[in-house]
């Protein structure tokens, strides 16, 4: 059986953070606020998995009322979030992601994201895309205010 999810995240840019996306921490004067690193490309992919699985969402599983998670790392986040697959005898077959940000250009650092992600996933780097996009000057994104990133996964049933 084949199942698919998708997911969305969304944060706010500030001063005095780290910008990580995907994993890779990618020069900025701005970062992303949020509980854990803020990777809302992370999030959005480990929301996708969550709801392809029929398992809930990041919240849920790493809810931002719990001090465990302050500063997390999003990539581990993920991990853990791969070995709940496993253990329910899910795999993950392949994985597309846009992130939506007008600045910095994420294409120097789209090769080194893609190769996080697949190591963290457990697949071949060729069954992970990812996209970037900007907000045309429109909304938050445009304004520079946040970045968003969207995720869609395919899994398969090993049951």
């Amino acid at each position: 059986m084949t199942l698919t999810g998708i997911g969305y995240d969304s944060h706010r840019l500030g001063e005095g953070r780290r910008l990580v996306i995907g994993g890779v921490e990618i020069p900025s004067a701005v970062g992303l606020e949020g509980h854990s690193d803020a990777d809302v490309l992370a999030h959005a992919l480990i929301d996708a998995l969550l709801g392809a699985a029929g398992l809930g969402d990041i919240g849920e599983h790493f809810p931002d009322t719990d001090e465990r998670w302050r500063d997390a790392d999003s990539i581990g986040l993920l991990r853990a979030v791969v070995e709940m697959l496993a253990a329910a005898r899910l795999a993950v077959v392949n994985v597309d992601c846009t992130v939506v940000m007008e600045a910095p250009k994420l294409a120097p650092h789209r090769q080194a994201i893609r190769e996080c992600l697949a190591g963290a996933l457990g697949l071949d780097g060729a069954r992970v895309n990812v996209k970037a996009s900007t907000g045309e000057r429109i909304g938050f994104v445009g304004r520079g205010e946040g970045v968003a990133a969207l995720a869609v996964a395919t899994l398969r049933s090993e049951a």
